[in-house]
């Protein structure tokens, strides 16, 4: 299935019509293993649904359960077929012979779906107790290795898959709630106002959590590093004794079974040039999440200047108009705002927002802004910046832009000449600065020292492809000195 189909599957989630009738339809299909159901058997599960109010009303009709269940066919979460039955009419026939299946997409999606409605929005806790689980399972992964690779036999390769399998299992589900953690610390410690009771959670939450799980983290990570070197050393033997499927080569395989997946258990917990792990991610995210909560204390202990904060008076007058009648409200909001009913006496002006006829409770909502909030004050802050025209210094960079653009043309002109005799040419010092910058990328591309590596200029299309050649050096003579490198072919094309 092509992506675009594959995004299709997502479509009764936000459908325009008759949503919960699909939802349900979808839980009724993935409640059970190798569900197998009629038009008939769907409109009789959707009849309670029904009667208890989670579909809207006459949704349990066959003829409305067919083209809902159509609908799904064609977006791709069900699959249709056919079965004899015993019918007692031409009807009964054609309702219990078409069958349908949910498709193996379709079940993740909604697994996924009621995973989702389940989740509270609160913070999830960082299962911090399989760090050390994963350096063990690492420890013992590589005693099995060896037995396994010595005696040959199947229980020691039984024994290997289990701990792979174990080890990934554990791994997914540790970054799984590092993410979800950080996700809602993201989207709390970015808040501009927090109430006094917030901000001592946070504190805490931040002080004492965030620094025991990077601690454990931190802790963990070199050991890890290390087994992870030593069982990548035999990576290739290892994916030799966990096999191939044996269903195929389309089927989905669990986590382990391939180097993309070590790889990228790898890179979880160890840097690599240019692509620094996720324990390094994690520390510089700690990092900025401090100080956004820092910021959010200084502006609530300070209110942003001499005045104190007016937003506990402003909720408190939210909770008024909340509590109070209608009659109330009014009176409450021109003793507040000192704003009275107007009295039209000239010509109605054109309509923009609204008019006398809509009450202030159904109008458009004012953005109050940050100096109204925080100071009761609407007068601008500091002077606004004049725009300087200067026409000579705008003259003036664009010609050094000019400048410098010719400059790397020539240079990468150079190169390009240089490239089929790049061992007897003496390249310029410009030249060997878009070289050398090149190759840093070209080198930062590699996993390994024997992996090949590659860069492109992206304006001018040259490339630079550095691979591995055990006793062979390159040298590339400049006016600033001679570039050695070792081990290493250099083509430039």
């Amino acid at each position: 299935m092509e992506p675009a189909g594959r995004l299709k599957l997502y479509a009764y989630l936000d459908a325009r019509d008759h949503q919960r009738t699909y939802l349900a339809i979808m839980r009724l299909f993935t409640s059970t293993l190798l569900a197998d159901l009629s038009a008939g058997e769907v409109a009789g599960a959707l009849a309670g649904a029904e009667r208890q109010g989670r579909v809207e009303p006459g949704e349990s009709r066959i003829e409305n359960v067919i083209n809902r269940l159509r609908q799904l066919v064609e977006w791709g979460n069900l699959v249709q077929g056919r079965r004899e039955v015993v019918a007692s009419s031409i009807a009964e026939f054609q309702h219990g012979s078409v069958r349908y299946q949910v498709s193996k997409l379709a079940v993740r999606v909604q697994r996924d779906v009621d995973e989702l409605l389940r989740v509270p929005e609160g913070a999830r806790e960082v299962s911090r107790e399989l760090l050390p689980a994963v350096e063990r399972g690492l420890g013992q992964l590589g005693q099995s290795l060896s037995e396994a690779l010595i005696s040959g036999g199947r229980r020691p390769r039984e024994v290997l898959a289990e701990q792979v399998t174990t080890l990934f299992l554990q791994h997914a589900e540790l970054a799984a709630t590092v993410r979800d953690f950080y996700a809602y610390l993201g989207q709390v410690v970015t808040r501009h106002h927090l109430a006094p009771e917030e901000i001592s959670g946070f504190r805490n939450l931040l002080v004492e959590y965030i620094q025991m799980v990077v601690e454990d983290v931190l802790r963990h990570t070199p050991a890890i590093a290390d087994a992870l070197a030593r069982v990548n050393s035999a990576r290739s033997e290892l994916l030799r004794l966990l096999g191939r499927a044996d269903l195929g080569e389309q089927v989905e395989r669990a986590r382990g079974r391939s180097a993309e997946d070590w790889q990228e258990l790898t890179d979880w917990f160890v840097d690599r040039p240019g692509r620094p792990s996720q324990v390094t991610a994690l520390r510089e995210a700690t990092a900025r999440a401090i100080g956004s909560l820092l910021a959010s204390v200084k502006r609530a202990t300070s209110g942003g200047g001499l005045l104190p904060s007016r937003r506990a008076e402003l909720l408190k007058l939210a909770a008024w108009f909340d509590s109070g009648s209608r009659e109330q409200a009014n009176e409450l909001y021109a003793a507040a705002f000192g704003l009275y009913s107007a009295r039209h006496v000239s010509p109605a002006p054109e309509h923009d927002s609204d008019n006398e006829r809509t009450p202030w409770r159904d109008g458009p909502v004012v953005d109050v802004t940050v100096s109204v909030r925080s100071r009761g004050d609407r007068g601008a802050r500091g002077r606004t910046s004049r725009i300087l025209d200067d026409p000579m210094t705008e003259q003036s960079l664009l010609a050094e832009a000019r400048e410098a653009d010719e400059r790397r043309a020539s240079s990468v002109a150079e190169l390009a000449a240089a490239a089929p005799r790049l061992a007897e040419t003496t390249l310029s010092g410009e030249a060997l600065g878009v070289l050398c910058e090149l190759l840093t990328l070209a080198m930062a591309q590699r996993d390994t020292a024997s992996d090949p590596g590659s860069a492109t200029d992206p304006v001018r299309g040259l490339r630079v492809t550095v691979a591995h050649a055990r006793g062979q050096a390159t040298q590339i003579h400049s006016a600033a000195g001679t570039l050695t490198l070792h081990d290493s072919t250099l083509v430039l094309d």
